[in-house]
């Protein structure tokens, strides 16, 4: 008897109903955004502060959560209600206390261990890989999975499958203002100098560029790049790493055609590709933007987290790992195994995906609503070219000036959206929207843009 079987029996079913019921409930009355509540404020302040002197940097907005939320939209301990839009930098694809996943969560958190393990894991870690290894091999040679914790040691477990697969090659081709994680070797891979202050440099990461619009040798210009390394590095190329679309690099994305060729140069020089969906992962339409783009016939290792509750190495039967490469003592929590399958199940099953889905007709609605806050009105011109893919959103703000685009984020969380920053010269705003936004949050959303916009002029 699976967790789900035991809680829905007819012995506990209805203490389990009544508590997902009543947590529901709790959370109904969060449906708009609303401000600080005064009698909170001196509270949550202290509690801003002790958070930041604990970690030794303060936090990034006055965000503590209160542990309740509905769809879009979270509380604060400071009792505000905000238009999540940016889900934990892509955690809650499905926003806050969705019925399903609560469910899932609440089952899994009564397992009898906390954290399961590659060594001894439970029904629910054989079902993520099950579901996982399917969604992956739909126009794909994906056919294994192994799990993780966070997208950087998924990147670690991917490098080690493609060192192993070319025998100990150093160097990594990756794309200019890529982003690959935290871990010490994912921030060489990261093309971000602020992100590896005081690191040493180890000199295994080749560069081209990725695709620019504004330029049309561009696509040719990152082959002779990517054709000039593999010539100068013989037989020490292990992997072509890269973002279908890049994420922190400033929400960059590239026709089908741009990436073609470079496959192809790799596929004659034996050089395996690695697709990082760490962010795209279920956000594009696809449950992959290899899948979106169809490309799948060139991917030879992916790797996922985020939306997936974990993390996780996706990689063809030439990838497959000799024993003792990788392995890792936590394969991530009972509750996030469970909700990582109910996440998946729900997005297949539903009707998000597809080029007539749910996350496509919000992403033409979100980039529609920008373009118009462009095109007239008193903010007529100071939010240009946005852009992205499926739940992925980037715009550029006012000057495209870092310090611009900074004070405009902190007067949108102030009036009530929480949204982020990518990108480099131009800094854009970023959007990571949950798959349940709704025209009405979508207008909501409207009137705190153009009133944070009209406060920072």
């Amino acid at each position: 008897m699976s967790l789900m079987d035991m809680f829905l029996d007819k012995k506990s079913g209805s203490a389990f109903e009544n508590l997902i019921s009543s947590t529901l409930k709790n959370s109904q009355d969060i449906n708009s955004v609303k401000p600080a509540d005064p009698d909170k404020l001196e509270s949550s302040q202290q509690m801003y502060k002790k958070y930041g002197q604990v970690r030794g940097r303060d936090l990034f907005f006055n965000y503590i959560g209160s542990g309740r939320g509905h769809g879009p939209y979270v509380e604060l301990i400071d009792g505000s209600v905000k238009l999540d839009l940016i889900n934990g930098i892509g955690i809650n694809v499905l926003g806050h206390s969705h019925p399903e996943i609560l469910k899932a969560s609440v089952c899994g958190a009564l397992s009898d261990v906390v954290l399961q393990g590659n060594l001894q894991p439970n029904q629910e870690y054989g079902q993520v890989l099950e579901k996982l290894v399917e969604i992956s091999a739909r126009g794909s040679r994906l056919k294994y999975a192994w799990l993780t914790t966070c997208g950087a040691m998924a990147g670690e477990n991917a490098l080690k499958m493609a060192r192993q697969k070319t025998n100990g090659a150093r160097k990594i081709i990756a794309m200019e203002n890529a982003f690959a994680g935290r871990s010490t070797l994912m921030a060489e891979i990261t093309d971000n100098p602020a992100f590896r202050e005081g690191l040493p440099t180890y000199d295994e990461v080749l560069r081209i560029p990725f695709y620019d619009k504004n330029d049309p040798e561009s696509s040719k210009k990152a082959l002779a790049m990517l054709n000039k390394h593999i010539e100068e590095n013989k037989n020490n190329v292990c992997v072509f790493c890269f973002e279908p679309m890049q994420g922190e690099g400033g929400y960059n994305v590239a026709p089908r055609e741009y990436f073609i060729p470079l496959f192809e140069a790799c596929r004659k020089a034996n050089i395996p590709i690695w697709f990082d969906e760490v962010q795209t992962f279920c956000r594009t339409g696809e449950f992959y933007a290899f899948q979106k783009l169809r490309l799948g016939e060139y991917v030879d290792i992916a790797t996922v987290a985020k939306s997936l509750q974990g993390a996780a190495t996706i990689y063809t039967e030439e990838l497959n790992p000799r024993a003792g490469l990788v392995s890792g003592t936590f394969a991530g929590s009972s509750s996030a195994l469970a909700s990582s399958k109910a996440v998946m199940d729900l997005l297949d099953n539903g009707e998000y995906m597809g080029p007539n889905g749910r996350i496509e007709k919000i992403h033409k609605e979100f980039i529609a609503m920008l373009n118009s806050i462009n095109a007239e009105g008193p903010c007529k011109g100071l939010l240009r070219e946005a852009d992205g893919m499926g739940l992925m959103i980037g715009v550029i703000p006012l000057d495209g000036s870092k310090d611009k685009m900074m004070l405009l984020n902190k007067k949108l969380f102030n009036n009530g959206i929480i949204c982020f920053g990518c990108g480099r010269g131009p800094f854009k705003l970023r959007f990571l929207l949950p798959a349940v936004l709704e025209t009405k949050h979508i207008m909501e959303a409207k009137g705190i843009i153009e009133k944070s916009i009209l406060e920072c002029l």
